[in-house]
C-alpha cells in the first residue's frame, strides 16, 4: 500500500513539473528540506534547460492568496537581479529563479486547487539546521546582512503581506488568548504550566518592537521574513553563504524581527528540534559573531537607534515563535507541519528555554 502511495506522489508530480517543463524527462523526485510550512521536492531532469529544479505546493491554508506570494517574490527578484547587474559583489551570490510554467505563468494551480510553483536549484550548495563554529556564525550573519542590504533601496509599499498580522507580535497573544477563552486544549502537565507561565511574565514584552514603530524610532523596510540558519545556503566548496532561501514571507516590516529570529536560531547549538530542551542555551560567543559578519555589510543603512533594539528584538522573536508553536499546539495544531502530536508544544519548550537563557545573560 505504501508502495502504490508513493507511485501515485510520483505521477502526479511528473505531471505537475511538465507544466514547467513539459519536454524534459523526469529522472528523480525527492523529498527536500525541512520547512514546516510548504512541501518541497528536489527534481533531477533529463532534456531540460535545467538539471535540477525545486517543486513546491504552496500551503494554501497558510497562503490565502498563494499569488500574491508570488508577487512580492517577483518583486524581490528582480529588484536584487538589477541592483545586482548594476553594483556586483565581490563573491558569490545568487538568487532562485522563478521558472515559468508554459503558459508564462509563475505559479500552476491544480484543478483541485493546488498551488505549485517551480524555481531553480542553486547547485553546490548546501544548508544546515545549527551553526558549528565562528565562520558559520559570521557568514550567516553576513547573508542577513546582504539581504538587508540588497532590499535597502526597495520601496516596502511594493510588497503586501502575504500573511495577515505576520509578525506583528501582539497579534499572537490575542489568538493564544483567544484559544484559552475557546478551551480547546484544556490537558495539563508540568510542560503545559510552563509555558503558560512564560507567557503570562512575558506580556509586557510583545508590544515593545510595534510601539517603537508606532513612535517613529523604527523604520518599515523590507524584511524576509524567515531568515533561520536552515534558510541560509552555503557554497559547498568554500564554505561561504550564497544565498538566502524560502521567500514566501518576504514583506514590508521592521527588519528586527528578521535580526531577532537570525540571532534566536543560530545561537542555539541545540537546535530547533531538539528533544532535550532543558539543556537547550543561548550563546553569546555566537550572537556576537553572527552580529560581526551582519555589521561588516548593514553598517551602510544601520542607525543607532536600530542598534539600540538589537537585543529587545531577540526578546521579541524569540517569545513571539514559542507564542506562536504552543498556540498551535492549544489549537490542534493546524499551522505547522507535525512528527506526533507534542510536537509543537516541545517546540514552544525549546524557544521559551531560549528566552530564559538568553535573558539570563544579558541581565
Amino acid at each position: 500500500m505504501a508502495n502504490d502511495n508513493q507511485e501515485n506522489l510520483f505521477d502526479k508530480l511528473k505531471s505537475i513539473v511538465a507544466e514547467f517543463a513539459p519536454q524534459a524527462q523526469v529522472i528523480d523526485i525527492q523529498g527536500f528540506g525541512s520547512g514546516n510550512i510548504n512541501d518541497t521536492f528536489w527534481v533531477s531532469l533529463q532534456d531540460a534547460e535545467y538539471q535540477f529544479l525545486i517543486l513546491q505546493r504552496i500551503n494554501h491554508g497558510v497562503f490565502r492568496e498563494p499569488q500574491l506570494v508570488m508577487q512580492n517574490m517577483r518583486t524581490y527578484t528582480d529588484h536584487v537581479r538589477d541592483r545586482l547587474a548594476q553594483s556586483p559583489l565581490d563573491r558569490r551570490w545568487e538568487l532562485p529563479e522563478i521558472l515559468p510554467t508554459v503558459q508564462g505563468q509563475d505559479y500552476s494551480q491544480t484543478t483541485d486547487g493546488e498551488f505549485w510553483r517551480s524555481l531553480s536549484f542553486i547547485e553546490n550548495s548546501k544548508s544546515y539546521d545549527a551553526i558549528t563554529n565562528s565562520q558559520q556564525a559570521r557568514e550567516v550573519g553576513y547573508a542577513l546582512g546582504t539581504f538587508h542590504y540588497l532590499t535597502s533601496d526597495l520601496a516596502p509599499e511594493k510588497l503586501v503581506d502575504t500573511i495577515a498580522g505576520f509578525h506583528i507580535t501582539p497579534l499572537y497573544l490575542q489568538q493564544y488568548q483567544q484559544v484559552i477563552a475557546e478551551g480547546k486544549n484544556t490537558q495539563t502537565s508540568p510542560e503545559i504550566t510552563y509555558c503558560h507561565q512564560i507567557i503570562e511574565q512575558h506580556q509586557k514584552l510583545v508590544h515593545l518592537l510595534e510601539d517603537a514603530k508606532a513612535s517613529g524610532k523604527l523604520p518599515l523596510r523590507v524584511m524576509h521574513g524567515d531568515p533561520k540558519v536552515n534558510n541560509i545556503l552555503f557554497d559547498q566548496s568554500t564554505q561561504l553563504a550564497v544565498s538566502i532561501v524560502d521567500l514566501d514571507t518576504v514583506k514590508s516590516g521592521l527588519i528586527h524581527y528578521d535580526i531577532g529570529d537570525c540571532l534566536r536560531s543560530g545561537c542555539n547549538p541545540a537546535g530547533e528540534e531538539t528533544r532535550k530542551w532543558t539543556e537547550v542555551r543561548f550563546d553569546m560567543d555566537l550572537c556576537q559573531e553572527i552580529l560581526s559578519g551582519y555589521k561588516a555589510i548593514a553598517n551602510s543603512f544601520l542607525t543607532k537607534t536600530d542598534e539600540d533594539y538589537i537585543y529587545d528584538s531577540i526578546r521579541v522573536i524569540t517569545f513571539e515563535l514559542g507564542l506562536r508553536f504552543f498556540t498551535d499546539y492549544l489549537a490542534g495544531n493546524t499551522y505547522f507541519h507535525i512528527k506526533y502530536p507534542e510536537h509543537n508544544l516541545l517546540r514552544s519548550l525549546v524557544q521559551f528555554r531560549l528566552l530564559e537563557s538568553f535573558e539570563s545573560q544579558i541581565k
